[in-house]
């Protein structure tokens, strides 16, 4: 047999495919493995390249196998599709794996460790308590307005919605106030969870270096500062700033042909979280941008405000700050506005 340089695993919940090659390409490994296999036969495996595509369970296998003596290399899957072959397999997953894996210019996903995972996680939560915050909210305001009782939107104004079921004057029938206080315990149970979380990101940004000189940045506070230095991936990943921001899905989407360049809108691909978090941040510069030297009449963002529709504006601002995110986090130092550095 041909010395296995390169092993295609699928991943999955309780059976694996292997697919190795050797340094030609050529199939010479096809293995089908269980969960409880899968360490005992990479152990055995002499020291090669193990690709598997980037999903929930890739990293703790990626650290496991990695531990083997194994290079791992992670893929995202939008990348591994077009190796698949006419029919969609196990064993075609793990080949087309181990194709993408030995391309000279594929792209691969860092293996995160633990620590980084449990960091994540954090935000991860956040985002699901605020959506099921606002499930709660606008199931209030519904069964509310059955009633006649209506409240401004946002969740700024539950509290009306709230002061509405625990008046005993508001003339809502007792079975509905009896299920609207259920409604309501939920939604004080999020509240304080999201706020033990915003107190934990808040504790995390004052900790770390790289997110106290990231909130150096206009529209940059610690919750976007702490999601970008725990969900992004190392700044060397990227040759450039404008790398980083398209990874993110804030650069446009190209469709070019016969030398003719097309851009349309912005691809959002890459990381959903960071890319809202800093269109956020970019709409709290532009709502203040009395306050900020950089919205002042006359610079870039005055101008564009001028010119632009709002959102636009609000993307462009956010690509410019994903930007000067990876020049701090490549380069070190803080940020200076161009007014400060003239």
């Amino acid at each position: 047999m041909s010395e296995i340089i390169t092993v295609g695993l699928d991943l999955a919940k309780h059976v694996f495919q292997a697919h190795g090659a050797d340094v030609s390409g050529r199939a010479v490994l096809r293995q089908k493995l269980r969960r409880d296999q899968v360490l005992d036969f990479f152990g055995r495996l002499p020291s090669c390249v193990v690709a598997m595509e980037a999903c929930g369970g890739a990293h703790f296998w990626g650290r496991e196998i990695g531990k083997l003596g194994h290079e791992v290399r992670l893929i995202p899957p939008a990348y591994v599709k077009p190796f698949v072959k006419r029919q969609k397999n196990d064993a075609a997953d793990a080949e087309a794996i181990c194709e993408a894996a030995m391309r000279p210019t594929m792209r691969f996903v860092p293996v995160k460790g633990e620590e980084t995972q449990g960091a994540a996680m954090v935000f991860r939560i956040r985002e699901l308590l605020i959506r099921q915050r606002t499930q709660a909210i606008n199931a209030l305001r519904g069964h509310l307005s059955e009633f006649g009782q209506i409240a401004p939107q946002g969740a700024a104004n539950a509290a009306r919605l709230i002061a509405i079921v625990e008046d005993r004057d508001s003339g809502l029938p007792v079975d509905a106030i009896t299920a609207l206080e259920g409604l309501v315990a939920a939604l004080r149970h999020i509240e304080t969870e999201i706020g033990k979380l915003d107190a934990e990101i808040s504790r995390r940004a004052k900790g770390n270096e790289v997110a106290r000189r990231l909130m150096t940045i206009p529209g940059i506070g610690p919750l976007i500062a702490t999601a970008l230095a725990v969900l992004a991936p190392p700044p060397e990943t990227f040759r450039k700033g404008r790398d980083f921001a398209a990874w993110l899905g804030l650069t446009p989407r190209q469709h070019s042909t016969g030398g003719k360049q097309r851009l349309g809108a912005t691809t959002k691909m890459g990381e959903r979280s960071l890319r809202r978090l800093l269109i956020i941040g970019a709409n709290s510069v532009i709502i203040k941008r009395h306050a900020h030297i950089s919205a002042r009449p006359g610079s870039w963002l005055g101008d564009m405000l001028t010119r632009k529709p709002p959102m636009l504006v609000r993307v462009a601002l956010a690509n410019k700050m994903a930007r000067i995110v990876w020049a701090l986090m490549a380069r070190g130092g803080v940020y200076k506005a161009p007014a400060a550095t003239a």
